[in-house]
Formats: C-alpha cells, sequence, structure tokens
C-alpha cells in the first residue's frame, strides 16, 4: 500500500515540484495552501507523513503543528525559508520531527522522507515487546509509554529515541551518532535537533528534568540512559 503524504505550503511552485517528486516515487500526494486547509485535510486523509511550512495564510505552521501533535504522532517535517535558529528550536519544542530550510536539496529531502516513513514501518513490524525500568513502561509493539501507570503521550520521534537509548542502555551515543542511528540519515550539521528532542523527552519521563534520573548527559560527549548513579 502506497504512503500517504500530505504538502501544506502556500508556494504552488514549491507544492507543484513537491507533488511531482513524490508522485514519481510513488506516494499518493495531497495538498493545502493555507493553515486551516492543512488541519482539515490531515484529519480527513490522515497521511503517514506531512510535509509543513511555517508561514502560512490564515493559521502559521507552528499553529498548525500544535493543533495536529495535539491528535497525530505521525512524521511532521518543516519546511522553513528562514534561516533563525530560533524558528527551527520553536519547531522541535512544539513537536516536529525535523526541518529543512528552503532553498533546500530535493536529494536531501526525499531521503529525510523515506527514511522516517522506513522507521515507521519497521516499527510497524516489531513483534509484542515490553520493557519496565522502575516508574517506566514501554510497549514496543504498540508506541506507548506510561509513567506510575499513566500513559505518556510521545511523539514517534521521542519513542524512537526512548527506545535506542533504552535498548543500549549505559552506553554513550554523540549528537551526530543519534541523528544517524534514530532520525535514520547521514549527520547534517543539525545537532541542535538532538539536544532539543532531548529536553522534550526528559519533560515528559523525568520527576525533575533538570536532574535527571534516567537521560543523562556525559559532557563533551553526548547523551545516554541509565536507571543508576550518573556515570
Amino acid at each position: 500500500m502506497e504512503n500517504k503524504i500530505l504538502i501544506i505550503d502556500d508556494e504552488k511552485t514549491i507544492v507543484d515540484i513537491l507533488k511531482y517528486n513524490l508522485l514519481k516515487d510513488g506516494y499518493a500526494v495531497y495538498e493545502a495552501y493555507d493553515g486551516e486547509e492543512g488541519i482539515k485535510k490531515a484529519k480527513e486523509y490522515n497521511p503517514d507523513l506531512i510535509l509543513l511550512d511555517v508561514m502560512l495564510p490564515k493559521m502559521d505552521g507552528f499553529s498548525v503543528l500544535r493543533t495536529l501533535r495535539q491528535e497525530m504522532s505521525i512524521p511532521i517535517l518543516m519546511l522553513t525559508a528562514k534561516e533563525e535558529e530560533v524558528d527551527k528550536v520553536l519547531g522541535l519544542e512544539l513537536g516536529a520531527d525535523d526541518y529543512i530550510t528552503k532553498p533546500f536539496s530535493m536529494r536531501e529531502l526525499m531521503a529525510r522522507i523515506k527514511a522516517n516513513l522506513r522507521r515507521i514501518a519497521l516499527n510497524g513490524n516489531e513483534s509484542d515487546n515490553f520493557i519496565h525500568i522502575k516508574s517506566l513502561k514501554i510497549d514496543l509493539s504498540k508506541y506507548r509509554v506510561e509513567k506510575n501507570n499513566r500513559e505518556i503521550e510521545l511523539t514517534s520521534r521521542e519513542f524512537d529515541l526512548l527506545r535506542f537509548l533504552i535498548v543500549n542502555k549505559g552506553l554513550i551515543f554523540s549528537r551526530e551518532m543519534l541523528l544517524e542511528k534514530v532520525w535514520g540519515y547521514e549527520y547534517l550539521g543539525d545537532i541542535r535537533t538532538v539536544d532539543v528532542t532531548i529536553r522534550r523527552l526528559r519533560e515528559k519521563i523525568e520527576d525533575d528534568p533538570s536532574n535527571p534520573k534516567f537521560i543523562h548527559t556525559k559532557r563533551g560527549v553526548g547523551y545516554y540512559f541509565s536507571d543508576e548513579k550518573q556515570i
């Protein structure tokens, strides 16, 4: 069954280029040209991945992202013409899985799309598998995380990062390594993506995010998972 991709962008030229390349690669493609229409079509078509522009009429991309994240955990890639780091960080903090700055390489964008869809497909093929560490219960097959028997809402990227760190418990990974292993593509310089996702994850699973008991930082090296004292 072909994957469904929704493009939310008000620049018709960009949409046409994206649609042409996506159709050529066998995807089903839907399009929306403003924020309100984007939310409506996301709920109507239930896409497997969304390409979301930041600057949109009626409702900006950040507001669209915030609304969609209340109901959907599918991969959302932000498209932005802005270079400012604050815009990229804001998107990640609101739950975007990734961002790419215009003008972008179509080859790079397609690689990121495929990596995100491949990751979701692999996760869907996993057999039932549970991990229980202190107050955390993780259902690897259903993308479900509980803390003290209460479900925690994680995005697909946050879940993948948590799972990867838990499966490799005690091993320290640099930001570059996490981008390659979890995000699924070669390091492209966006290490802030990892920092923001780690911070969001800590805010959800830690009792005190400023004094984490699960996801730790090894200064100058990277991140690791441990339910014991810091290394």
